[in-house]
């Protein structure tokens, strides 16, 4: 199973970056910009981890929904910023969004399926409004949008995994919620 999954995996990211070496200096982003956005903005990268996380700590169903539903929704919002649809307060609500991740991972807070699928489309739709109104320009935005829906994927699974091998330890993740909640409270705090 992790075979395929890593050779899926790697055959996505060859596909995706097949383009790059044909690319033109200055014509900044696509593929390669897709796949790094994630990772250098440090909200998205811990929000998505601990929402991984936060599936961990799903039982049934939930495992796989929550971090499908962020992937969704992540993309919907994205492709709404390309188009100019508002959203005015987004980095408010991604901080937010990371606090509260960090809250129902302390608090080891198990939703419903179906709510927590919801909860996680509410972050993931923050999230992605500020992927698709960051598109570099001229950018080739099937590139950046698989390359930021892969690298988001990779984040979710990561924290999936981590939060996996954290349950087994009493307080991992608490403390691991905490250090999540701490950092979207002083994200939040510099938006004030």
């Amino acid at each position: 199973m992790r075979t395929a999954f890593f050779r899926t995996g790697f055959a996505l990211v060859a596909a995706v970056l097949s383009g790059a070496a044909h690319a033109h200096p200055g014509h900044g982003g696509g593929a390669v910009a897709g796949l790094l956005h994630p990772l250098l903005g440090l909200d998205h990268l811990l929000a998505m981890l601990a929402v991984g996380m936060w599936a961990a700590q799903s039982e049934g169903p939930g495992r796989h929904l929550l971090p499908a539903s962020f992937i969704v929704v992540l993309g919907s919002a994205a492709m709404a910023a390309v188009a100019g649809v508002p959203l005015p307060v987004f980095e408010l609500g991604i901080a937010g969004s990371l606090l509260l991740a960090g809250l129902l991972l302390a608090f080891r807070i198990r939703l419903a399926p179906a709510a927590g699928a919801a909860v996680a489309g509410l972050f993931a739709l923050f999230h992605g409004y500020a992927h698709g109104a960051e598109l570099p320009a001229h950018a080739n935005i099937l590139g950046y949008f698989a390359g930021f829906l892969l690298t988001s994927s990779a984040l979710l699974y990561a924290g999936r995994m981590l939060g996996a091998r954290l349950a087994r330890l009493q307080a991992g993740p608490v403390a691991a919620g905490a250090l999540f909640a701490a950092c979207g409270g002083w994200m939040l705090g510099t938006l004030a």
